[in-house]
């Protein structure tokens, strides 16, 4: 398959604003992390937000933002991670204490891959945003069949007055405008490329330009025209022109506007 693309505008640029980079399958890829940021910068993908997910590889994801200037980071356990002990408030706060973590998270509420009684996975998000409000940074949240208690909790907790992202958005609309009336921003992955998406498309037509993200979830959720084969952070790109697509505009315009979003948001 060809890899010729259109050459963005100088300053114009793109960002996966959601990526595990210390998950991704480098044998597979057949390249080194050096390789993955060189071809994501052949495709004007220029900075990277790799997203924590459980204690054990906070430090790889810390120490990754520190190696590479491309490379911002995000400090959380994933609602599906079943930790020996609770991360507490404090905990979290002190592993935000460093000069590349920009977010808390990914955090949130799944109910798709975890059974029986949730409570536990409902007080760690509480957890997450408590920490979040007393850091001053904005979330990162992960919701899966569980859109009325994620909302639910993001008021009780006053996740309004930080903001983040509801990030691989798969929900209908009026999720959607529950979220984006909290303050958050709506990010689309590669799950919008998806033949079968035909709802979320109309949901990414709609979300209002100034809060709209884009993000691989690298290595999770590759992106049409290479869905089930490893993904990467270049292939934001494939998000962007899909999205370009849905709402009837250029890939230049939805380049700056996600990228301006995610300085924005995450006060870059």
């Amino acid at each position: 398959m060809s890899e010729a693309h259109t050459t963005l505008p100088a300053g114009v640029h793109l960002v996966d604003s959601h990526c595990h980079l210390d998950r991704l399958d480098l044998e597979a890829l057949g390249t080194d992390l050096d390789g993955v940021l060189e071809k994501a910068r052949e495709l004007g993908v220029t900075r990277l937000l790799c997203v924590g997910i459980n204690r054990a590889e906070l430090p790889r994801v810390l120490e990754l933002a520190g190696r590479y200037d491309a490379v911002h980071a995000s400090v959380g356990v994933h609602p599906n991670e079943r930790e020996q002990t609770e991360v507490s408030e404090a905990e979290l706060a002190r592993l935000a204490d460093h000069p590349k973590v920009i977010a808390i998270g990914e955090t949130g509420l799944d109910y798709f891959r975890s059974e029986g009684d949730l409570e536990w996975q409902q007080e760690r998000f509480r957890r997450h945003i408590r920490a979040a409000r007393a850091c001053r940074l904005p979330l990162i949240v992960h919701t899966r069949d569980a859109a009325a208690d994620t909302l639910r909790i993001l008021r009780e907790e006053g996740a309004q007055d930080i903001g983040g992202v509801m990030h691989c958005f798969t929900g209908d609309w009026e999720t959607a405008c529950a979220a984006l009336e909290l303050g958050f921003y709506i990010s689309f992955s590669g799950i919008v490329t998806f033949k079968n998406a035909r709802d979320l498309q109309d949901v990414a037509a709609r979300v209002p330009e100034d809060r709209l993200l884009v993000e691989t979830d690298a290595p999770y959720l590759t992106p049409v025209p290479y869905r089930g084969k490893p993904n990467q952070p270049a292939y934001t790109r494939y998000v962007a022109e899909c999205l370009a697509r849905l709402r009837g505009t250029s890939l230049e315009r939805i380049a700056e506007a996600t990228t301006n979003n995610f300085e924005r948001l995450f006060s870059i």
